[in-house]
């Protein structure tokens, strides 16, 4: 399953991208990162089979655990990829709400964009080693 970030903004070439790239790197499954202007811009194209998941402030909030479970269910169910979408200043807007499989929040605080894109990727960093039964995470 390709695991897809769509993120409003540039990150340019700060420690936040830094960050983000140290991430990806590390996940053995096929990542794809694509940024989008603040507005408008052309969005990727939605293949059947795409989960779709919205960062999120009023978002579900859930554990690495409970994260890797859901990553490897659809994984598991054959979704071809799952798209992560960071908005920008102003987050998403209702449509995109609804047209949203989940809304996944990092916690009840407003997240600067580039910080949201590096929690993120740590996060699917640690859902794919999870799923590979990797000894780093260690739960409780």
């Amino acid at each position: 399953m390709l695991l897809h970030i769509v993120a409003r903004g540039k990150i340019g070439r700060g420690p936040e991208a830094e960050l983000v790239d140290r991430y990806l790197k590390r996940i053995s499954w096929p990542v794809k990162s694509t940024e989008l202007p603040d507005t408008g811009g052309r969005m990727p194209p939605i293949e059947p089979g795409t989960v779709r998941i919205l960062l999120d402030e009023k978002g579900r909030q859930l554990p690495s655990m409970a994260f890797a479970e859901m990553l490897g269910r659809w994984r598991d169910d054959g979704r071809r990829e799952a798209r992560f979408l960071i908005g920008a200043a102003d987050g998403h807007d209702d449509e995109q709400r609804a047209d949203a499989d989940l809304l996944l929040a990092f916690g009840a605080a407003t997240w600067p964009h580039l910080m949201a894109r590096a929690m993120l990727a740590e996060q699917l960093w640690r859902a794919t080693s999870i799923l590979a039964n990797h000894p780093y995470h260690r739960e409780g």
